[in-house]
């Protein structure tokens, strides 16, 4: 009999680890355990997800009439690792092999790989088919290329699948990519329609109980809880995002608003990057919504390329490049991450409302992570260990796969820019433009020196400054550098001074 693994993240009914599966003498196994829960701190709303959608996939399975070990997090015999509780669970079945799937984090399959010899058990681990780019298809379309850019990757994968093209391979419309479009700033009258929210059952109840009591001092706020921890419930939240928001997600997927944390985002990178849904699918159901007419073209196609192109990129990147990827900093930024990222004690008003979403809803859109958050780290030089900690720990859909290409290169430039062409560091007037944030903040969006300045100012042009050796030969910059240059001594040193004093306060929390 085989011993079949399923990983919280692997929450799909057709994972590869169930294929063939003898159902009158296979086991699977199933495990909450400590390492994973604490190896970062995570957001409570995050660890009671994905406990939760674990315990009703194992009900499912049982329905269909698998047998399934299931170990609680409060079991009295966990051993609080993915190796030790195959260990007992060997001791109990005496499997002749170990099946699983392959994790999705390099640290999870860098142990796998030594299982065999440590439990002295064929251990089989399958390839992640739920992905729509294999390993080796992102190796070879990174082969002898000088830049490993997302939108030619997004361009051929298109291709690949058939979406959004003619049947000669021709991009609908007559363009691949309609980013231009998708940018415009928030306008009074906006109605932004309710995201899903779940009902808790009993299931789910118990595990927002045990998360309570064991976690404490983890980060974030439990109530209310309103994911979605079954398939169905999944696919119902993807449909009400088809139906009531993706015909506004293009023009308004970069706005902010105050009081809208949601806005016309879809919020399904939760259940895709958990297995309830698959990519195909959804990017299946938006390209329907273009055909039928409900939703316009800059909007589908910019949904389907954070899934069919974003996703699957960084995903590539993170593969092809571990686990070198993990230490880079190519600007030497070294500030310690400040404490207002915890508590949201900041005037900063973009930081306050982007920081108490999160701790909220263990959720906040891209442009509040890559430009608000991410702008801040990257301008203020945080240190790229913390910054990805940080992110790590604060966001239910963040998996190292995802998160480290997106903090390490989209954010922190930190690659040297092997995924991004630019750092994407920007000043208040970016934030004022996208969002009604500078409206109720402490400090002046116009003023770009000064107490009252807005940080965001002075912090962008000192960024320039202390990696002008690094950035000023990236053709992307050239407006910003020929800027700087025309500075007089005044300016530069007023910079100068509004940021050491701006860091020092941060650096003693007044």
């Amino acid at each position: 009999m085989n011993l079949i693994l399923i990983l919280g993240d692997q929450l799909s009914h057709n994972i590869s680890s169930l294929d063939n599966i003898d159902v009158e003498n296979d086991v699977i196994l199933m495990c909450e355990v400590w390492d994973e829960a604490t190896y970062v701190k995570h957001h409570k709303k995050k660890i009671a997800f994905i406990f939760s959608a674990m315990r009703h996939f194992a009900k499912e399975l049982e329905e269909k009439g698998y047998s399934v070990h299931y170990t609680q997090l409060d079991d009295p015999d966990n051993a609080g690792s993915f190796l030790g509780e195959v260990k007992r669970a060997i001791k109990t079945h005496k499997p002749s092999n170990i099946i699983v799937t392959e994790p999705s984090e390099y640290r999870v399959l860098d142990d796998m790989r030594q299982w065999e010899d440590d439990l002295g058990i064929t251990t089989e681990i399958r390839p992640d088919q739920r992905f729509l780019a294999t390993h080796q298809d992102f190796t070879e379309w990174a082969k002898d290329r000088k830049q490993l850019r997302m939108e030619y990757f997004y361009r051929e994968m298109r291709k690949k699948y058939k979406i959004l093209v003619d049947e000669d391979g021709k991009p609908e419309g007559g363009e691949w990519n309609y980013d231009s479009e998708n940018r415009k700033p928030p306008k009074d009258g906006l109605d932004v329609p309710n995201t899903y929210t779940a009902q808790t059952d009993d299931i789910t109840d118990e595990v927002i109980k045990l998360v309570a009591e064991k976690f404490p001092d983890h980060f974030g706020d439990l109530h209310p809880f309103y994911f979605a921890v079954t398939r169905d419930q999944a696919l119902y939240a993807l449909n009400k995002f088809i139906d009531e928001r993706l015909k506004n997600f293009g023009d308004y997927q970069d706005a902010m608003v105050q009081g809208e944390p949601w806005m016309y985002h879809s919020h399904i990178s939760f259940y895709i990057n958990i297995g309830l849904l698959t990519p195909l699918e959804c990017c299946e159901r938006a390209e329907a919504a273009y055909a039928d007419g409900t939703a316009p073209l800059n909007a589908v196609e910019g949904f389907i390329r954070q899934i069919l192109g974003w996703r699957e990129y960084v995903r590539g990147i993170y593969w092809l490049k571990m686990p070198e990827y993990e230490n880079l900093n190519h600007l030497g930024a070294d500030r310690a991450l400040p404490h207002f990222f915890w508590d949201a004690n900041t005037k900063m008003n973009c930081m306050r409302q982007c920081i108490t979403e999160t701790k909220e809803n263990a959720y906040a859109h891209h442009i509040q992570r890559l430009m608000i958050l991410g702008n801040f780290a990257l301008i203020a030089g945080l240190n790229p260990d913390e910054v990805n900690e940080w992110y790590m720990i604060v966001y239910a859909d963040a998996y190292q796969w995802v998160e480290l290409p997106n903090v390490t290169g989209m954010i922190l430039f930190a690659d040297g820019g092997l995924l991004a062409s630019k750092p994407y560091a920007a000043s208040g007037s970016y934030i004022n433009k996208m969002s009604d944030y500078c409206k109720n903040c402490s400090y002046a969006v116009t003023k770009k020196n000064g107490k009252d300045a807005c940080p965001f100012n002075y912090l962008y042009w000192d960024f320039m400054q202390r990696n002008q050796d690094k950035l000023e030969g990236n053709p992307r910059l050239g407006f910003s550098y020929n800027t700087l240059s025309k500075m007089s001594n005044e300016k530069i040193k007023a910079i100068k001074d509004d940021s050491q004093r701006f860091f020092k306060e941060i650096s003693d929390g007044s």
